[in-house]
């Protein structure tokens, strides 16, 4: 419920709010999460942790290109989301990669089986490694959060992104 309040009214909601939207009282919420940083971090962490289960599913799939490909899609689309969160924890004196770190070691695994699956099917270009690939899903995240609300200049955005991870002779076939 916390993590829908904050997508609806932004990290400011206050705990009250979301304990009225949960059906509990301030104290239940307390009584968990001892300040709103703890519960920010606690909804920070459970993102990270989904995201890496779904890139974890994706790295199993029979279609290595589709898999990777929406894997970065998910990634940028919740990227500034994910990013309001860590600036709220950060601000507040809270270690965001130190909080992250309890769950990045399963996504890293994910996301470079996912990388590793679709440069073998030669979807995406072989000259990048993970390290790379972070860099872009970074620079991604950023470049999408400049195209605001409008919903087709974010896709236009993600596509030429996306474009970038394909190997030159498939983009000139396209």
């Amino acid at each position: 419920m916390a993590e829908r309040v904050f997508a609806d009214r932004g990290i400011e909601a206050s705990t009250e709010e979301i304990a009225r939207q949960a059906g509990v009282g301030v104290g239940t919420v307390f009584r968990h999460f001892p300040t709103k940083e703890a519960l920010l971090e606690a909804v920070f962490t459970g993102r990270l942790t989904r995201l890496g289960e779904r890139a974890a599913a994706l790295s199993e799939s029979e279609e290595p290109g589709p898999a990777f490909f929406t894997f970065v899609a998910l990634v940028v689309d919740q990227a500034s989301t994910k990013n309001a969160f860590a600036d709220a924890l950060a601000a507040a004196g809270v270690n965001v990669q130190a909080v992250a770190s309890g769950v990045s070691g399963e996504f890293a695994g994910a996301m470079t089986a996912l990388l590793s699956n679709a440069q073998q099917a030669g979807v995406v270009r072989p000259d990048i490694g993970v390290g790379e690939l972070k860099a872009v899903l970074v620079g991604a995240s950023r470049a999408v959060e400049q195209g605001g609300e409008n919903p087709a200049i974010r896709a236009r955005i993600l596509a030429v992104m996306l474009d970038a991870l394909r190997p030159p002779a498939k983009l000139q076939a396209i």
